[in-house]
């Protein structure tokens, strides 16, 4: 019986350890690299750890330089999130995201990068905000 326990015990535990994302707590996360209360829903970044540790952000931007720096670089990353511009709240793959700048949108800590989830809906935006398109390729060296 002691053994079964322990065998139900150790599944709890590795099922508690996900490495699956979260949502983002809008007004209670603060942002992994710059400690500023995320508050708006059409921006932030998740990383998620092949080991299940979650890292929230309030701007691409301030992913991107976490992702670059010492501790950022030694991490393995299941998960790289952004949050969709059209969709507030959702988060999308980054690699897959769409991305235009444009002096227009006012980003928490002033990247001026917001993602989109298909091409159309940048192209719909770009037409009405103006703009750079960035892929992730891109994008991850604006800010090195």
């Amino acid at each position: 019986m002691k053994r079964y326990l322990s065998i139900i015990a150790l599944l709890i535990f590795l099922a508690s350890c996900s490495a699956d994302p979260r949502p983002i707590a809008y007004g209670q996360d603060g942002c992994h690299h710059c400690k500023m209360t995320l508050m708006d829903p059409k921006f932030g970044g998740e990383l998620v750890t092949e080991k299940g540790k979650v890292f929230v952000f309030d701007d691409v931007n301030c992913m991107l330089q976490f992702m670059d720096s010492e501790d950022g670089k030694t991490q393995l990353y299941k998960h790289i999130l952004v949050t969709d511009f059209v969709n507030p709240g959702v988060l999308l793959d980054a690699s897959l995201a769409f991305y235009l700048k444009s002096e227009e949108f006012k980003t928490p800590m002033a990247s001026q990068i917001v993602a989109f989830p298909d091409y159309d809906m940048l192209k719909e935006h770009k037409s009405k905000t103006g703009g750079v398109y960035l892929a992730w390729g891109e994008l991850t060296t604006q800010f090195k």
